[in-house]
């Protein structure tokens, strides 16, 4: 029992670095999209903030989840949506790979259903599932970095120990 659920805390994991492509993704122009209550109001919040950027939709994150999948994008591109993740890509340069590998063995499914600002932090809502099991949600937080939403890196860092995995980035 204990494997299953760090399997689905290792997809949530998963999760959060599929949600970082998406996060930074997010800086276009369909904020006022009126798909989500909880999306036009973090777009409100964003607002008062001068370095913040818009707040993604979920379908714009979603969007990103399936490129930061992708295994024939570049983890160089996939970095962009990590905190500090050029500095953690020298430190580890498996590391995006492991999650990758991680979410195709335990044939995850992730799908992000909503976002909420908080200021200079964001939360990315996902329901995932593992091996066809039963959906689970998971929060996702995101931080501003270089006018970007990125993925918080110690959540990545929480996901890989979960996975029984470690990171010479997460040191």
């Amino acid at each position: 029992m204990k494997l299953s659920r760090t399997g689905r805390i290792a997809v949530a994991a998963l999760a959060v670095t599929a949600a970082l492509g998406l996060s930074a993704c997010g800086s276009g122009d369909k904020t006022s999209s009126s798909s989500s209550s909880s999306t036009s109001t973090s777009a409100a919040a964003a607002t008062t903030a001068a370095n913040t950027p818009p707040v993604p939709t979920a379908p714009q994150l979603n969007q990103e989840l399936a490129e930061v999948l992708n295994p024939n994008v570049a983890d160089s591109e996939k970095v962009q949506y990590l905190q500090n993740g050029t500095t953690a890509l020298q430190k580890d340069p498996q590391m995006i790979n492991k999650l990758i590998a991680a979410y195709k063995q335990n044939n995850a499914k992730i799908t992000v259903t909503s976002v909420q600002s908080l200021g200079d932090t964001l939360t990315a809502t996902a329901d995932f599932s593992v091996n066809g099991g039963q959906n689970n949600t998971a929060t996702v937080p995101f931080v501003v970095q270089d006018g970007k939403w990125v993925l918080q890196l110690q959540w990545a860092c929480n996901g890989l120990k979960n996975l029984n995995q470690s990171s010479p980035a997460c040191t």
